[in-house]
C-alpha cells in the first residue's frame, strides 16, 4: 500500500467523515435532494426576498466535546456559524442557542464561552432555549445573517482551481482535534477583518463556490463542495498549508478554526491569494476541480482516490450526471 492509499484510508475512516455520511439517509427521509429554490447543501440555507438574501444556519456539538472544553464549545458555537455565513459570502446577524446541562454551573462555562466569541467577533446572541436539568451537555447555536453575493457550494466548474485558506497562527487544542486559532493569538479587529474578506472577495466575483472547513478536514470539505457541483477533483496534499510541526496525518483530520475550501476560475486565483497573503492567512492552490466523478489524492509522488462519487457523500446532489461545462 503506497502512503497515499493510506492516507486514503485514513480520510475515509475518519470521524469527520463518518459524520458527514450521516447527512444523506437524512436528506433521503427528508426528500431534499440538493435542487430546486432550496437547494440543500451548502453551509447555510439561502432564504431569498425583496430585499435580498437571509442566510440560516445551525451547528450541532458532540457530546463528549462539550463535556470536555465546555468554554470552547460554547466559543465555537459562535465562531463555526459564523464562518458558515462567511462561506457562503455572507455578514452574520444574530445567534441564538439551544443548551442543556445538569446544572447551572455546568452551563455557565458553556455560556461564558459563547459571550465571549459573540464579544470578540461582534455578532449578539439574541435568544434561544435553555434546559438546566438535564442529564449531560448538549449544544446546538444557529446564526441568522445576510449576503449580498451569495457563494454556493454548487457553482464549482472543472478547471477551477481548489484553493486551501487556513489561519496557521495557533494550535491544537488537546486532545480534540481543533485547530484553534482564534481565542489566543488574534485580537479582536482581526478576526472581523478576517471573516469579512470573505464577502468582499465575493463582491468582486472572485470566488465560484466555497466551503468553511469542517469536521471532515480539507479533503472531506473539498468532497462535500465536489458532490454538490457535480464535478470532481485533485488535490496535491504536499501542497496543503500546513503548521509547522504537525503531521500530515494529525492534520487532514483537524478541524480549523478558520479555514476554507474555494473553487475559484483561474484567471482570478492571483487576486485571491493575494487578499489572504495581505492578512497574513496562508493560502495556495492545492489542486483542480474536474469532471472525474472522484475525490483523488497526491502525495509523495502517487495518487490515490478517497471517494468515488458514484457512491454518494452526503447525498445533497447525486452525481448521476457529471459536470463537463468549464
Amino acid at each position: 500500500m503506497s502512503e497515499a492509499e493510506r492516507l486514503a484510508r485514513l480520510i475515509r475512516d475518519s470521524r469527520g467523515v463518518a459524520h458527514k455520511c450521516d447527512i444523506a439517509p437524512v436528506v433521503a427521509r427528508l426528500r431534499m435532494d440538493g435542487h430546486g429554490d432550496a437547494a440543500v447543501g451548502d453551509d447555510t440555507a439561502v432564504i431569498r426576498h425583496a430585499d435580498g438574501n437571509l442566510l440560516f444556519a445551525i451547528e450541532g456539538f458532540v457530546a463528549d466535546f462539550v463535556a470536555g472544553d465546555p468554554w470552547f464549545a460554547g466559543y465555537c458555537g459562535v465562531m463555526v456559524n459564523l464562518s458558515d455565513v462567511a462561506a457562503m459570502g455572507g455578514r452574520a446577524i444574530a445567534v441564538v442557542d439551544a443548551l442543556w446541562s445538569a446544572g447551572e454551573a455546568q452551563a455557565a462555562e458553556i455560556l461564558g464561552g459563547m459571550r465571549d466569541a459573540a464579544t470578540r467577533y461582534g455578532v449578539p446572541v439574541v435568544g434561544g432555549h435553555s434546559n438546566l436539568k438535564a442529564d449531560s451537555p448538549q449544544l446546538a447555536v444557529a446564526v441568522l445573517g445576510e449576503a449580498d453575493h451569495p457563494v454556493t457550494s454548487f457553482d464549482a466548474r472543472p478547471g477551477d482551481a481548489l484553493i486551501v485558506v487556513t489561519d496557521l497562527r495557533g494550535r491544537f487544542r488537546d486532545p480534540f482535534p481543533w485547530w484553534d486559532a482564534s481565542t489566543s493569538t488574534a485580537d479582536a479587529g482581526r478576526l472581523r477583518g478576517d471573516l469579512a474578506l470573505l464577502p468582499m472577495l465575493a463582491g468582486r466575483n472572485l470566488l465560484r463556490a466555497g466551503k468553511d472547513i469542517s469536521m471532515a478536514g480539507v479533503v472531506g470539505t473539498a468532497m462535500m463542495l465536489a458532490e454538490t457541483s457535480r464535478v470532481g477533483f485533485a488535490i496535491d496534499l504536499d501542497r496543503v498549508p500546513r503548521p509547522d510541526g504537525v503531521t500530515l496525518e494529525r492534520w487532514l483530520t483537524a478541524f480549523p478554526s478558520f479555514g476554507f475550501v474555494l473553487a475559484v476560475a483561474p484567471a482570478d486565483t492571483t487576486d485571491v491569494l493575494t487578499a489572504f497573503a495581505a492578512r497574513d492567512i496562508a493560502a495556495a492552490v492545492a489542486g483542480h476541480f474536474t469532471t472525474d466523478a472522484r475525490a483523488v489524492i497526491g502525495h509523495a509522488g502517487a495518487t490515490a482516490t478517497v471517494w468515488d462519487f458514484a457512491q454518494p457523500f452526503i447525498g445533497c446532489a447525486p452525481m448521476q450526471e457529471v459536470r463537463t461545462d468549464a
